[in-house]
């Protein structure tokens, strides 16, 4: 198991009561990095609904499903624009002639109506249609992978397949070279582990994750391919053409969504295979029901928690949030809720209502969802189709981290040859 340091703690704004502290760390709580959807589970029994921790900058934490879908739609209340939009475009402008532009993740940084049009061209490049063609290439790549490791007999999963399958996957979609991928990934973790713990270095961030895709940004604009790099050149924004602070938005957004987020699905729903021999075999027996399988294995183990800026005075189950709070959607909590799902630690295949909302709800839902799932499913075809019955590796515990995702470090499986 993973000990991580416990950040410091923040002082107690005086409109929280003490009834609704609860001392909890998003990255380092010990009982997150043993079995995060354990230690979720007991928090959803021993915290209050919604609640205040003085970890991680301090900062409010909604676990249940109510409260989480109340606030992901309220977005007047819940602010998705951590920097204003007015304040963002003044900094914008005062920037010396040649300076570095300051990327944001567009439009995941804006509310309506802004978010709208920025979010709208965005659609067709995500759409159904354009990602089911992607299907078989997806395949291919799954098949290439499992192939690879199976003559083994065990594997550290994460790396053989969790990792590069998807972000591969996106790197060639976007067009990126995939020779960079392990610079990628690292300036990838290096953004997202130091979200709360250093919020004002965002920016610089961001600027280094444009910089190094700006020479393929813009080889794309002079020497469009099949990718989205070229797709995204051709939009119009607001009846504008795109521009290249446009396209650095929109990828320090892709980058960061496509190289983390779905490779942590993976390994939380591979794990749940290997503790479940009943069923691998079920599904071995029924391939058609993969794809419900799928669907209830994220919201078993729903992985994000997104952020939000109260905007103004708000009561959320029960607690008062003031202007300038933070507050986390700890969406894997939402989707374990018993309120919402009877019995929700077991994985029930027959369950009548599995409406979970792991990419999201309301206007920040996932752009990316229809890609993730079709990944999901692929990758659980291809596994039970060409592997024999994989478990847990005794002799090497499962190591998990906690964070904006929450997910698995390495994974260690084991088969017979």
């Amino acid at each position: 198991m993973v000990h991580a340091a416990l950040s410091p703690v923040a002082p107690k704004p005086a409109h929280v009561p003490d009834a609704l502290v609860y001392d909890f760390d998003i990255h380092a709580d010990p009982g997150l990095l043993a079995n995060p959807h354990a230690r979720i589970l007991d928090l959803l029994h021993s915290a209050p609904p919604v609640f205040w921790t003085p970890r991680n900058g301090g900062g409010w934490v909604a676990l249940t499903h109510a409260a989480n879908h109340e606030a992901s739609r309220d977005t007047e209340t819940y602010s998705s624009e951590f920097v204003p939009q007015d304040r963002m475009k003044a900094l914008l402008a005062s920037l010396p002639p040649g300076a570095p532009h300051i990327p944001q993740p567009i439009p995941i940084t804006l509310d309506p109506p802004e978010h709208t049009k920025y979010r709208q061209p965005l659609q067709k490049v995500f759409s159904p249609k354009t990602i089911a063609a992607l299907r078989d290439s997806i395949r291919e790549l799954a098949a290439a992978l499992i192939e690879e490791m199976k003559p083994a007999g065990r594997c550290e999963y994460m790396a053989a397949v969790a990792e590069p399958l998807p972000v591969q996957v996106f790197l060639k979609m976007l067009g990126l070279p995939l020779d960079r991928l392990p610079e990628y990934r690292a300036i990838v973790k290096e953004h997202m582990e130091a979200i709360d713990s250093d919020r004002e270095g965002s920016m610089r961030r961001l600027q280094k994750i444009a910089a190094a895709m700006r020479d393929t940004v813009l080889d794309r604009r002079d020497n469009p391919q099949d990718d989205i790099l070229s797709m995204l050149w051709k939009l119009e924004i607001d009846g504008q053409p795109t521009t290249l602070a446009d396209m650095e938005n929109y990828g320090v957004l892709l980058f960061i969504a496509g190289l983390d987020t779905v490779m942590n699905g993976m390994g939380l729903a591979m794990r749940g295979l290997a503790t479940d021999l009943p069923l691998q075999r079920k599904l071995r027996d029924n391939p058609k029901l993969i794809a419900e399988a799928a669907e209830e294995m994220l919201r078993r183990y729903t992985f994000t928690v997104p952020m939000r800026i109260v905007k103004k005075e708000a009561q959320l189950a029960g607690a008062t949030l003031m202007p300038g709070d933070w507050l986390k959607l700890f969406l894997p909590a939402a989707d374990l809720d018993a309120k919402e799902f009877p019995q929700p630690d077991v994985y029930d295949l027959d369950r009548e209502n599995n409406v979970h909302i792991a990419f999201g709800v309301g206007p920040h839902r996932c752009l990316g969802s229809h890609l993730a799932r079709v990944e999901l499913q692929v990758l659980y075809e291809e596994m039970l189709a060409r592997m024999p019955e994989f478990r847990l590796d005794p002799d090497h515990p499962t190591v998990f981290h906690g964070g904006h995702v929450i997910g698995i470090e390495s994974l260690h499986l084991v088969w017979d040859v």
